[in-house]
């Protein structure tokens, strides 16, 4: 059994972590319900935004264009978003596994890491950081999701790419969080989804102007880039609902502990207490 001195030590150092804990759950809870509220400002916007596209796409026939159809390149670009910092229960791990599910092989994939975790924990397993946007995760903001994703598209319109995904945590709630892999490029679309956009009682010719190839070029562009930036919003919030989450199970755990150790040192100190007394108990005894 241990002594009543480490004891005392292991319950010390755990209740300077638990303070840590709760500052952090506390940090984490603020950046949280500002990011909660930026991501539901945006939802609606990037929701409309992709309905439109559907209906773009779904009333219009035998429109070829590089958007549309696969590159010649068996390349894949992966935007991999995770966070800059740890101390988050699976939110890292989880975008890792769900790339690794995939069946790509590593040698066909071209990383654009947004967050030093996942590029790290990429790195390690074997696969190629094409660009490092890290500093993005911070303070995410259109103009630099846009900025990525033209140097993600310029690399799909030059034939070095066939394919553009996108990996991130798609924020539900403060509790539920899912990881997603979206196909960006070529633009596909479900059955159920063409077929809502081109709906009989509603469907028009589509006409554009000046032409379908400069339409699309304005539009498609800016429709990745919507997604790209709904998928930073969403993901801040998650992380930070994911971190608020580690660190109040770390501060409730680190409660317990706390509690079995003060058993453990009243007990110890009792039986401590008991073995003094059993020993001048003894001694007088023997005097006598």
């Amino acid at each position: 059994m241990a002594s009543m001195k480490d004891i005392k030590r292991r319950k010390s150092s755990i209740q300077s972590t638990q303070q840590i804990t709760k500052a952090m759950k506390l940090v984490s809870t603020v950046k949280f319900q500002k990011a909660k509220g930026r991501a539901e400002q945006v939802h609606p916007y990037f929701e409309h935004m992709y309905r439109t596209i559907l209906s773009i796409l779904g009333r219009s026939e035998n429109i070829n264009h590089p958007y549309l159809s696969a590159g010649a390149s068996d390349r894949k670009a992966v935007v991999v978003l995770t966070a800059n910092r740890g101390l988050a229960g699976g939110y890292n791990s989880n975008i890792v596994k769900l790339l690794l599910s995939q069946g790509f092989e590593k040698e066909q994939v071209d990383v654009y890491a947004v967050g030093s975790k996942g590029r790290d924990a990429l790195v390690h397993r074997g696969f190629s950081i094409k660009d490092d946007a890290s500093e993005i995760v911070e303070a995410p903001n259109f103009s630099d999701a846009k900025r990525l994703c033209e140097k993600v598209l310029q690399s799909f319109v030059d034939g070095e790419i066939g394919e553009i995904y996108l990996a991130y945590t798609h924020f539900k709630n403060t509790v539920v969080h899912e990881p997603q892999f979206l196909k960006l490029l070529p633009v596909e679309f479900s059955s159920d989804e063409i077929k809502d956009a081109s709906n009989p009682d509603t469907k028009l010719l589509m006409n554009f102007e000046p032409n379908p190839e400069e339409a699309l070029n304005a539009i498609i562009p800016n429709y990745v880039t919507s997604l790209f930036y709904g998928a930073l919003m969403e993901a801040a919030a998650a992380e930070n609902a994911a971190r608020m989450q580690a660190m109040d199970n770390a501060t409730n755990n680190a409660e317990e502990m706390i509690d079995d150790l003060s058993l453990k040192y009243n007990r110890a100190r009792q039986g401590s207490i008991t073995q003094e007394l059993t020993e001048i108990i003894a001694g007088a005894e023997a005097i006598s």
